[in-house]
């Protein structure tokens, strides 16, 4: 079989036993993700708005990382932040949005975020924000 996998300074990214959480509205956003972490081992869980990926957070504590859209139906990134911070005061959560104002990243980190990306996610970027905290 022919393995792909994601090799960044020199060393094969392995996150096998590492669950990641995407927080993502959009489907084809979730498809790209899913396939720039496929070569990563590390286990994907999709919520599809914040409601659900605050109950999907409150109710998996194997659950290393949290990749948050900030633009998502019935609650947003921000609040959706907000709330696992309560419970999950050192998870990671690695914010993901096309908007980059000053005022709305300088929100996004008050809420709890550990970092912001920039849409579109490009796959060294994604591999390079997320290793620090999966390694």
């Amino acid at each position: 079989m022919n393995e792909l996998y994601m090799i960044i300074d020199g060393e094969m990214i392995d996150w096998t036993g590492k669950t990641i959480l995407v927080a993502e509205d959009v489907p084809v956003n979730y498809k790209l993700i899913e396939a720039i972490l496929k070569s990563t081992n590390a286990t994907l869980i999709w919520a599809r708005n914040g409601k659900e990926a605050v109950e999907t957070c409150m109710a998996n504590e194997a659950i290393d990382l949290v990749l948050m859209d900030i633009k998502m139906p019935e609650m947003n990134g921000i609040e959706a932040t907000r709330q696992i911070r309560q419970h999950r005061k050192q998870l990671p959560i690695i914010a993901q949005t096309a908007y980059t104002l000053n005022n709305e990243e300088s929100s996004i980190m008050e809420a709890g975020c550990s970092r912001v990306l920039t849409k579109p996610l490009m796959p060294e970027l994604i591999i390079r924000a997320l290793r620090p905290y999966l390694e």
